[in-house]
């Protein structure tokens, strides 16, 4: 079992990956407890905001498996093409979940003082504007080029 964990340990690019969404979600907290004037720790395991750690383990997956095995490799084309799902889907069909939850959130209120309806609320901050995902990716290949450039 040691073994395991010092294997995963030794993966770079896992462990690159892993710093991006990391960092990623960091900056959410720290952008939150600017705006907020107070720390919520759902900024930091939650989904939504800026930037997009979805973005940002992506395109630093996509950025660490070409450099460590080449942009013309058969491995990049898969994390590119992965991360370009990734992406598409946080600013898209995630940001459009959202904006439902936001309307059903509505009406649950409308119904709700009418006494007739009690439920919880829905999440209403789940994907990503184009703004947020653009910055996540970006801040992932930087990440990505940082830790490949020792």
């Amino acid at each position: 079992m040691e073994d395991f964990f010092a294997q995963i340990y030794k993966n770079k690019i896992l462990m690159t990956t892993s710093s991006a969404w990391l960092i990623a979600q960091a900056i959410k907290v720290a952008i939150g407890v600017f705006r907020k004037k107070k720390f919520d720790f759902r900024l930091f395991i939650g989904s939504g905001g800026m930037p997009s750690a979805h973005a940002a383990g992506a395109a630093c997956l996509g950025t660490s498996v070409g450099k460590a095995c080449g942009f013309d490799s058969v491995y990049f084309a898969l994390a590119f093409a992965f991360a370009i799902v990734v992406m598409f889907d946080a600013q898209g069909v995630r940001r459009s979940t959202g904006k439902q939850a936001s309307i059903l959130n509505k009406i649950m209120d409308d119904i709700y003082w009418q006494g007739k309806i009690q439920e919880l609320r829905l999440r209403e901050l789940i994907g990503h504007t184009p703004v947020e995902v653009i910055t996540g990716m970006f801040l992932g290949i930087v990440i990505a080029l940082v830790s490949y450039a020792r």
